[in-house]
């Protein structure tokens, strides 16, 4: 038996999730009419994108974006969502912890 094997799994567990935790964006989406379609497509093709939604309402979608830190979310957002074809605005949410 393992004396504080418990302990050692956890700590492990712990080093793990800091050297891979990532910083995450909810970007709020609108579109030029009839544009929706073709934003989502190449949404899709955006590997920080990792996860897409339509919706109703002010915003045409929300993406699920991580990265390494926030200053890569910005360059996402304005590099690769805010240069597409048919994106009129964006609105950035990151997550915080309480």
């Amino acid at each position: 038996m393992i004396p504080n094997r418990g302990a050692k799994v956890f700590l492990g567990y712990a080093l793990w999730a800091v050297r891979h935790a990532m910083a995450v964006g909810f970007v709020l989406i609108s579109t030029e009419p009839t544009r929706e379609r073709q934003v989502y497509e190449t949404l899709l093709k955006i590997e920080e994108v990792v996860e897409l939604y339509p919706l109703f309402g002010d915003y045409d979608l929300i993406a699920k974006v991580e990265a390494r830190d926030y200053n890569m979310i910005g360059e996402v957002v304005v590099a690769k969502i805010r240069s597409i074809e048919g994106v009129r605005t964006t609105k950035t949410l990151t997550k915080m912890a309480l």
